[in-house]
């Protein structure tokens, strides 16, 4: 679903002129080399997840342009990508005349996938989508923690250990990993089995 006429599509419901130039930008910046997880395969995977819940959300075109800008400044070395990511959108919205009340929501919504903390039903659906690769089949899950690993492989093994049981930590400890009931009902259970085995198999290194 990585495709301008997706990309388009979403614009349009928001009124505005969806310009080449805005999709080649987030595909650029979504094919850098050092992106094995964070890539243009996850902007479609969430979009297309994205769809069997779009009736639930109270504006589905401002969801979708948030899950294309989510990630689209990604630098591991840095600690403020998901800022730089709304700040790219707010701009390239800006310049497409995307209302200003849609434009905040949307910088709202990318941010919230830093904090996990929600403020509107949107952004939690927003989090919830981009949380899902954590209760995927345990395969799955497998191949995007190697991949996790792969964009960090300048860290030292000693020091990504403890940071990412850390992280995934962080998951296990909250009364619930997702906050609507349809996709936590579809993946907190996975999720939690997935995060617990990742845990115990790092622990044991």
């Amino acid at each position: 679903m990585f495709e301008y006429t997706e990309f388009a599509k979403s614009m349009h419901q928001l009124a505005a002129k969806a310009d080449q130039t805005l999709f080649e930008e987030l595909n650029s910046l979504y094919s850098e080399p050092t992106r094995f997880y964070h890539d243009k395969t996850h902007v479609a995977e969430c979009l297309k997840n994205f769809q069997p819940y779009r009736g639930q959300a109270v504006q589905p075109a401002e969801i979708e342009v948030a899950i294309w800008y989510h990630d689209a400044i990604y630098d591991t070395k840095a600690p403020d990508n998901e800022e730089q990511s709304a700040a790219l959108a707010e701009r390239a919205l800006g310049k497409a005349k995307v209302a200003n009340a849609c434009i905040a929501r949307i910088v709202e919504m990318i941010l919230a996938t830093k904090t996990h903390q929600v403020s509107s039903p949107d952004s939690a659906l927003m989090v919830d989508i981009d949380l899902g690769i954590l209760g995927t089949p345990a395969e799955v899950f497998e191949t995007y923690d190697q991949n996790i690993r792969k964009e960090y492989h300048w860290v030292p093994l000693e020091l990504y250990g403890p940071g990412r049981v850390k992280v995934l930590q962080s998951f296990l400890e909250r009364e619930v990993i997702y906050h609507t009931k349809p996709i936590q009902d579809l993946y907190e259970a996975q999720a939690r089995t997935n995060l617990s085995n990742k845990l115990a198999e790092l622990s044991a290194v």
